[in-house]
């Protein structure tokens, strides 16, 4: 775990020190310099006895006893001399610089693993190798720049990637977001994300300024670690954003070639986010955005008022939010809204978004956040956005802005997007300690993930109307492979998912006499094809004996085909449920819209084993498809609780049958409190 002598140490060596600042060794001195570390600093390079002004030793023997050793050196050396500064001169917390480890092969592994060891055995900490470093309160121990200005309520980032630690930075510092602790743990050697996260966590009664934490993963070992210090630190009020690179086939090549590990099921990892209650971004504008969402007011409801000078960016902003799912909603008339209008210029509109023109003054947009405070009960939260064509300074509304978000108990989103045209301005609004949001668009779609992002789901698994024993006799019952639709129906029985009637027929005969049992209209499909349907292997709407006859002798003779399927034929929505087995992560468990709409519009989300009813619920209200769902223009829609039932039993059936490593249920079919499984496939691996 991360130590006092990493994160303030009272004595630093830099090894490999150099005078030379456009090398890391040099320029990690020069940081370490300029930001007036207060501790004992000393360099160590053979070949050099004065390294800027620093005391310098040329000899590892004539080392004093050091709290913290950073390494910029070339990989081979690295483990030889961990080894002597741990155990001859008492050091306990190292940064490796230097690559040239685990991302480079079996070679770089062995040297990983054996500077590793060395640190165990020792009782110390070890960051890195292949990082940029960690920048304190006490120190800034990086080769890079920027190097924020550190403040005590800013953000706690921890970053897989150095080079992108550094990109996210420049984004984040030119918005007004402030950080507390910067960690980079590139090839995650002794410490990764996960171990930042526990030791968040262990020390969280400390931390009451350092409620943001944002994280850059570019792979999750330890996936039940993770989840327990994440959840636990949203629990207590900490609020998580993170970036999870490496979603695509492509991606995860990369993620792997840079970190020496491979990247996660993108499903798997969404799904543990969901879980834990963090924010999932896709890149470094949207993170250092939700950033700045967390460090203003908690937004509490889902009714934003607009407030804007300029009609364009208003709009683009209303679509982003209300695509997301938020509500811009009209002011209802009243004594208020009036007289906020004749406070206004004419032609000013007080609908929502409410635009008070280009010309409009300091003391109009103090009157618009008044009322939207104050009078206009229905308004959770506002957005501001005022600009400047360069004619003249807007320090006067930045000032009025700053006063009305201390003030305000809704929080107030100010989008200044003037960055080159009131450079000083903006400079002056920043320099109180605000965040600007400059693109309206990246603000509305952040403000909606955080808005969409459940809460952590606790660890109780529903076990009502799930027969345990009977699913685990059925599953040792079964040989590996593709299930038959008998073990199917048992499991789904012990599970209590409905599941629509079905009779397996090898003949005309017994397709007539399943038909009589299962009554007109019906469904006939083939067994044996995995995609029934591009082989036309399924036929709906049968309603005669004749149908049944015809439809039998075409069939039969399909390749693969072992027989012939007559089931029920159920009418709605056509759902969809699957789940894929994902090693450390355990079953990741899908739902969207069915039929062949799954793989077009892949509209699904994911959530992992066990569930909650909440958490299904919250994957329901996720989908895009969602209105269909509900009901849309006055077409019957779905019971959502009954289906989130539906996914929980599933998914408590998947907890005690890990065997099962792939499934679908495609389609569910659903009309109101109707809900049935139509068609289903199950492959176990034993």
């Amino acid at each position: 775990m991360l130590n006092r002598q990493l994160l303030a140490p009272q004595s630093i060596v830099v090894v490999g020190a150099s005078n030379d600042i456009t090398k890391p060794g040099g320029k990690i001195l020069k940081n370490l310099l300029e930001h007036e570390y207060k501790g004992n600093l000393i360099a160590f390079n053979p070949n050099n006895s004065n390294i800027q002004g620093v005391k310098t030793f040329n000899k590892l023997e004539d080392l004093p006893e050091t709290d913290l050793a950073i390494l910029a050196i070339p990989a081979e050396f690295c483990p030889e001399i961990v080894e002597f500064l741990a155990i001859t001169k008492n050091v306990r917390a190292f940064i490796v610089i230097s690559g040239g480890f685990s991302e480079t092969g079996d070679g770089g592994r062995l040297l990983e693993e054996r500077m590793t060891t060395i640190v165990n055995k020792t009782g110390g900490c070890l960051i890195g190798p292949n990082c940029i470093g960690v920048i304190t309160p006490t120190y800034a121990g990086v080769f890079t720049t920027p190097i924020p200005h550190l403040k005590p309520d800013g953000c706690d980032f921890v970053s897989g990637s150095g080079a992108t630690a550094v990109f996210i930075l420049e984004s984040a510092i030119p918005k007004g977001v402030h950080f507390s602790r910067v960690i980079t743990v590139g090839n995650s050697a002794q410490l990764g994300i996960e171990e930042v996260l526990e030791y968040w966590d262990s020390h969280s009664e400390l931390e009451t300024d350092l409620r943001v934490k944002l994280l850059y993963i570019e792979s999750i070992g330890n996936p039940d670690k993770f989840l327990y210090h994440a959840r636990s630190l949203v629990n207590k009020g900490f609020r998580l954003a993170a970036i999870k690179a490496g979603s695509s086939t492509a991606g995860s090549r990369a993620a792997s070639s840079h970190t020496g590990a491979m990247a996660s099921s993108d499903a798997a990892v969404e799904a543990l986010f969901r879980k834990a209650g963090i924010v999932r971004c896709y890149g470094r504008e949207e993170l250092t955005t939700v950033a700045g969402i967390f460090m203003t007011k908690r937004l509490r409801g889902k009714n934003m008022a607009i407030i804007t000078h300029a009609g364009g960016p208003a709009v683009m902003l209303t679509d982003a939010l209300e695509a997301g799912g938020l509500n811009i909603p009209q002011l209802p008339d009243s004594v208020a809204k009036e007289s906020l209008k004749t406070r206004l210029f004419a032609g000013s509109s007080v609908e929502n978004p409410i635009d008070f023109l280009a010309t409009g003054t300091a003391e109009q947009l103090g009157d618009i956040i008044d009322a939207c405070e104050n009078d206009f009960k229905e308004i959770d939260g506002m957005a501001v956005i005022f600009g400047s064509p360069g004619l003249t300074s807007v320090k006067d509304v930045y000032q009025v802005l700053d006063k009305k978000m201390r003030a305000c108990k809704k929080p107030i989103y100010p989008i200044l997007p003037s960055i080159m045209n009131v450079k000083k301005d903006l400079a002056y609004f920043l320099s109180h300690g605000n965040i600007n949001f400059p693109d309206e668009v990246v603000l509305g779609r952040a403000l909606t993930r955080v808005y969409r992002t459940p809460v952590p789901s606790d660890d109780n698994v529903t076990f009502e109307g799930v027969d345990v024993p009977e699913i685990r006799r059925i599953i040792k019952s079964c040989e590996p492979g593709q299930l038959p639709p008998e073990k199917i129906h048992a499991l789904f029985n012990a599970a209590s998912i409905p599941i629509a009637r079905e009779i397996i027929t090898n003949t005309v005969e017994e397709a007539l006499e399943a038909a009589h049992q299962i009554g007109f209209p019906l469904v006939m499909k083939v067994v044996g094809p995995i995609h029934k349907t591009d082989v036309g292997g399924v036929s709906l709407n049968i309603r005669s004996e004749e149908s049944v006859r015809l439809e039998f002798s075409r069939m039969i003779q399909i390749a693969e085909t072992t027989a012939i399927l007559i089931a029920e034929q159920a009418e709605g929505i056509e759902l969809f449920l699957g789940a894929k087995y994902e090693p450390k992560f355990g079953h990741v468990i899908l739902c969207g819209i069915g039929g062949i709409f799954v793989e077009v519009l892949k509209d699904i989300t994911s959530g992992l084993a066990p569930l909650t009813s909440d958490e299904a619920l919250s994957m329901i209200r996720n989908l895009k498809a969602y209105p269909i769902i509900k009901g849309f223009r006055g077409q019957p829609g779905v019971n959502r609780r009954k289906f989130a039932e539906i996914i929980v039993r599933l998914s408590t059936m998947l907890r005690f049958a890990t065997e099962i490593k792939e499934m679908d249920i495609n389609p569910l079919m659903g009309r109101g409190d109707k809900i049935i499984a139509v068609d289903a496939r199950i492959t176990i691996v034993k």
